[in-house]
């Protein structure tokens, strides 16, 4: 009879224990979902397609071509901004959506007092080759190659490249433009608005081409953020292969 008493006892105790150990744990697991330790989500790198022209997260560079010459964008609007060219120049187009996000980054910039001005937005594949000609003819193909991309690998056939400059005049589409006050403003607070500087200051051997301050690429805010937050490059965050060259 004793040693039954002795069973009784023992398995009350474990079992007052094991209550109270699953009570902590109960209160410990709570406490940690109210301090918001859960693990955030975890950025969706597949959500747009990376080769479609149309998608607004397609990557452009010296080995990743357009599929077709002929590709334009089907959503091409003028956004109500101050313009370098006349507003009757395809070069003043962008896509839709860029187009309504370039006209609030302005704002936003004119609250500031810093006046910006569309220099080049969507270029079609016969204007590119006008452009990347040009280039060669004044400063050789290896110069060229390095400030101005071949018919067909420019972001700006797209329609989601832009590029900017104040209505000034000053540094246009030149590597100063990153030490006006403008630009020192723009590299801060483009990615506020679905935009990144798509060619950083020495990552020519990642991106292909040189420091163009200047040169916006529209990709929206979700992926904005998160490039800016990495401080990386399209390619390096999309894991691809650097672009230093043409294949």
């Amino acid at each position: 009879m004793l040693e039954v008493k002795k069973i009784i006892f023992v398995l009350v105790v474990l079992t007052t224990i094991v209550g109270v150990a699953s009570w902590k744990t109960d209160v410990f697991d709570k406490l940690l979902s109210s301090s918001g330790s859960k693990s955030q989500p975890v950025f969706n790198k597949k959500h747009y397609s990376l080769d479609d022209p149309k998608s607004i997260w397609v990557i452009v560079n010296k080995t990743r071509q357009l599929e077709t010459s002929s590709y334009v964008p089907g959503d091409l609007v003028q956004p109500e901004v101050s313009l370098r060219k006349g507003s009757g120049s395809s070069e003043m187009k962008l896509r839709k959506s860029a187009a309504s996000a370039i006209e609030k980054l302005f704002a936003a910039a004119e609250k500031n007092d810093f006046k910006l001005a569309l220099a080049s937005g969507y270029r079609s594949y016969a204007l590119q080759v006008q452009t990347y000609n040009s280039e060669v003819k004044a400063f050789g193909q290896k110069i060229a190659d390095k400030e101005s991309a071949r018919p067909g690998y420019s972001e700006h056939q797209t329609g989601w490249a832009a590029d900017i400059g104040p209505t000034s005049g000053k540094c246009v589409v030149l590597a100063c433009f990153a030490d006006t006050p403008e630009g020192k403003w723009l590299a801060a607070n483009a990615h506020r608005f679905g935009f990144i500087i798509r060619y950083p200051k020495g990552l020519e051997n990642i991106v292909g081409y040189a420091f163009e301050p200047w040169h916006l690429r529209y990709v929206g805010n979700d992926l904005a953020a998160e490039v800016n937050k990495s401080d990386q490059t399209l390619e390096e965050f999309f894991n691809l292969p650097f672009a230093p060259d043409y294949k």
